[in-house]
Parts: structure tokens; C-alpha cells; sequence
């Protein structure tokens, strides 16, 4: 019997430019790329350099702190370039692609004999593991710290996220090989988690050898910190894994075939896009091929084209490339206008989470907002905006100023731990300060990360 956990606090923005459940193909992309920046505190070593032929499933880099796992292309190819920034730090690894993909071929492994460290080592070698992260950080997971819990969310509460059911149409028993996987290489219980008000509650009840968990809530209640913080919180010293569903997906088809699949199911949504629709394209893609022949409304200052959800993605532009982790793209107009006495307009066509405008008469509308701040940054205040976003026991206005005045100590008893930058992300859209919450609590997470990367390195004494 699957447990059902009620959340109250949180909040559902309704945009505009949902995709119907229609599913087209992207243009093959003529050039991918896969970031570094993608993953949390990775000190990346290049294995590959301009000029090199490349398979899916090639190794392009490793992290330093971590040897043990690759990532690989989702493309066979050409490196094209080697994308470097300041001091060389490595950027990306841009690959020319072939029209036609050719994958390496990766030795099989039966993952019902194997035993779960050479389960393990299977996944970092051939690119797997790097969709295995860790709560805290948000980083890619050490193979060799346990964690308490593996957490597999099928369904995202962000504005205008995909159907996780949709993208694992026609995928089910490689997700269900791969959450087999996962169970053995953790050695801990697997918790699939489902919304009560989506078809995603049915999906989960067909699913073997996991914990049913069913959040009934608005956003952010598919956020994973705020599932662990309700299933079993995360102390110092603790760690939980999580895998997006579609990842659960290919790591069951990377032990059940011995293929590294670089496809990408995503949702193409937001009010300026004409026609929102799920399409098939490739990991790393360009914005250019995922937006190739895709009628767009023409704005006024234009549009912004983000990597992710509005909340917490990445302004890539048309020259820009698709997130490792993303499974969505969202264009929303640009608001670089400014309004006169804007806040004493009755604002029937404004989004408010407050009363401030006489929108709150019709809570069930749908908003085409732009990336208007509707105010500046000023002095951070209490105002209680904060809580009624923040379905979390933990004092979220004290943990940031925690983190402002680099108390560690304090941070450590007020949670942060248990949070990510994404569960402020809610906050950072209430708040009347305007201040830049996820950046303050990634800032704190690096800081408290590489501890924990130094640490590993310190020699035993005997």
C-alpha cells in the first residue's frame, strides 16, 4: 500500500503554453555539446582533443575528484572543439555530429550475478553513472559512500514540466531494469515517488521492488529535497541518491544492451512558443536544431530561450545548447519594459501571491509573464513570503542569513543539509527583496562540497 504524503505550503504558477501530448522529432542537431558546468563542483580532465572521432558512448572527460566515472557523448562524430575559458578551465566539448549515430560497442554485463561493485564500476565506465546524484550538493555520487535512500521522482511540480509517464512511453522495462540496478548498486531501498493528481499514482503501482510514495501538493513538492525531508531527512553525514526517471530508463538499457542511449525526450513549452509539443532529440543538442522550424511569437524585446524550467533554468539563447539534466525547454518574452504606477493598476492580467492585484478572483487563469523583476533589490526584510513557498520544517529567511554571514555552524543546525538551490527557488519568485536565494545556498553547498572532496583526499595515519 503506497503511502500518501498531504503538503499544503508551495505554490503552482500557472503559465501559459503547455505541450499538447503530441510528439515530433527534432532536427538532427549539426553540433552537440556536453558541459562540465552541467555537474556540481567537477574538476573535469579532457580525454579527448580537437580533431578526435568520436561514438556514442565515447568517454569525453573524467572528474578529478571522482576518477572513477566518465561522461560520455551521446553522438558519434568529430570534436570540433575543445571549449576552454579563463585559466583553460574546460567549458564544453562541442562534437560535430554524423547524420547517423554509431554507438561504441560496450560488453554486456549480467547484472543479476554481478555483485553491486562490479554493477558500479560497469556504470562509471561506460558514462551511467553520471545520471546517479546526491542529496546534499547535488553532485555527482561518490560510488563508494552508501547512501541511506534512492529517490526516483516520476513527476515534476515545476511550471509547465513534461509528463514523466509521456517520456517513458514505451520505455517501461528498461526502467524497470534500471531501478533493479539501482537497488543493487545502493544497497538501499528505492523510493518512487508519484503525484495523487496525475496519472503518474497508477504508473508507480506497476512498478516492482521499490517504496510507493504519492505527494499530494503544489510545487515544490517534486522537488527531491523536499521528498527526503518527508520520507527521511538527511543529517550531517548522510547522503540519498536520486535518478531522473528517464535516466532510470538508460541505465536499464545501458546494462540490458550494452548501448549508451543519448536520446533526450523534452517538453517544448512556454507562452511565446506557437505550438508546445514533446520532442524526441538528442542529449546536448543545440537550441538551434531543437528550435529549427518551430514558430515562435514575436515579442516586443524578444524571447528568452531557457535550458530548464522558468524557476531554475539556464538562459542559453539560440546560440546555447540543451542541459545534461533537462528535460524541458522554456521561451517566455523578455520583460525589459518598464511600468508607470504598474502596482496601482487593478492588474487582472498580473500574477500575484499575494492580493496585491484583484488576479487572485481567478486563481484557475493561465499567465503569460515575462522575465520582469517588477521591483529592485533592496534590504533584506521579514516578511513571511518565504513560508507560505517552503514546505519544509526549516526556517528558511535564517538559514539564508546563515549563509550570508558564513556562519557553517548555524547553517548545519538550520538544515542545510536538506535543502537545495531549487527549493528556494520559489522563494527568490515571493520575494519582495529580490534576493538572489539558489545562488547563496549553491555558494554554501560548493563551500561545505569541497570540504568533503578534501577530506576524501587527507592520508589515513596509522
Amino acid at each position: 500500500m503506497a503511502k500518501t504524503i498531504h503538503l499544503k505550503k508551495g505554490l503552482n504558477i500557472q503559465l501559459l503554453g503547455e505541450a499538447s501530448k503530441t510528439l515530433e522529432q527534432a532536427s538532427a542537431p549539426e553540433t552537440v555539446m556536453i558541459k562540465p558546468t552541467d555537474f556540481v563542483g567537477i574538476k573535469p580532465k579532457t580525454l579527448v582533443q580537437a580533431g578526435d572521432e568520436v561514438l556514442a558512448g565515447t568517454p569525453l572527460f573524467f572528474d578529478k575528484n571522482n576518477p572513477a566515472y566518465r561522461v560520455v557523448s551521446p553522438v558519434s562524430g568529430e570534436v570540433v572543439e575543445v571549449v576552454r575559458g579563463p585559466k583553460r578551465v574546460l567549458l564544453g566539448i562541442k562534437i560535430l555530429a554524423d547524420k547517423s549515430i554509431r554507438s561504441a560497442q560496450i560488453p554486456q554485463i549480467d547484472a543479476e550475478q554481478a555483485d553491486a561493485v562490479a554493477l558500479a564500476e560497469y556504470l562509471c565506465a561506460h558514462g551511467a553513472w553520471a545520471f546517479i546524484r546526491t542529496k546534499p550538493f547535488d553532485a555527482v555520487a561518490f560510488p563508494d559512500i552508501k547512501p541511506k535512500a534512492v529517490v526516483v521522482p516520476a513527476f515534476d511540480s515545476a511550471p509547465l514540466a513534461p509528463s514523466i509517464e509521456f517520456l517513458l512511453e514505451g520505455k517501461m522495462d528498461a526502467f524497470q531494469k534500471g531501478l533493479n540496478v539501482l537497488a543493487k548498486v545502493s544497497g538501499a531501498p528505492v523510493y518512487l515517488t508519484t503525484h495523487a493528481k496525475s496519472n503518474s499514482a497508477q504508473f508507480g503501482s506497476s512498478i516492482s521492488g521499490v517504496e510507493h510514495v504519492i505527494f499530494d501538493g503544489p510545487h515544490p513538492s517534486g522537488n527531491v529535497s523536499v521528498q527526503m525531508h518527508h520520507i527521511s531527512p538527511i543529517n550531517k553525514g548522510e547522503f540519498a541518491w536520486y535518478v531522473q526517471a528517464e535516466d532510470v530508463a538508460r541505465i536499464g538499457t545501458l546494462v540490458a544492451e550494452g548501448r549508451f542511449d543519448g536520446h533526450r525526450r523534452l517538453a517544448l513549452v512556454g507562452s511565446s512558443v506557437e505550438n508546445p509539443v514533446y520532442v524526441d532529440a538528442i542529449q546536448g543538442s543545440s537550441m538551434a536544431s531543437i528550435l529549427k522550424d518551430r514558430k515562435l511569437q514575436s515579442t516586443e524585446f524578444g524571447n528568452r530561450i531557457i535550458s530548464g524550467n522558468a524557476l531554475t533554468g539556464d538562459s542559453v539563447g539560440e546560440e546555447g545548447y540543451l542541459g545534461f539534466y533537462h528535460h524541458q525547454v522554456t521561451i517566455i518574452p523578455e520583460g525589459k519594459h518598464r511600468e508607470f504606477f504598474g502596482w496601482a493598476a487593478p492588474g487582472f492580467d498580473k500574477f500575484s501571491l499575494s492580493r496585491t492585484f484583484f488576479s487572485w478572483l481567478t486563481p484557475s487563469k493561465k499567465y503569460a509573464l515575462t522575465t520582469n523583476m517588477h521591483g529592485e533589490h533592496r534590504a533584506f526584510v521579514v516578511t513571511g513570503e518565504y513560508e507560505k513557498v517552503f514546505p519544509m520544517d526549516i526556517y528558511p529567511v535564517q538559514l539564508l542569513k546563515a549563509i550570508h554571514t558564513g556562519d557553517i555552524e548555524l547553517q548545519e543546525n538550520l538544515g542545510i543539509y536538506e535543502v537545495s538551490p531549487e527549493d528556494f527557488a520559489l522563494c527568490e519568485f515571493a520575494c519582495t527583496s529580490k534576493i538572489e536565494s539558489q545562488s547563496m545556498v549553491r555558494a554554501a553547498h560548493d563551500l561545505l562540497y569541497g570540504e568533503l572532496v578534501d577530506s576524501r583526499k587527507e592520508p589515513v595515519h596509522h
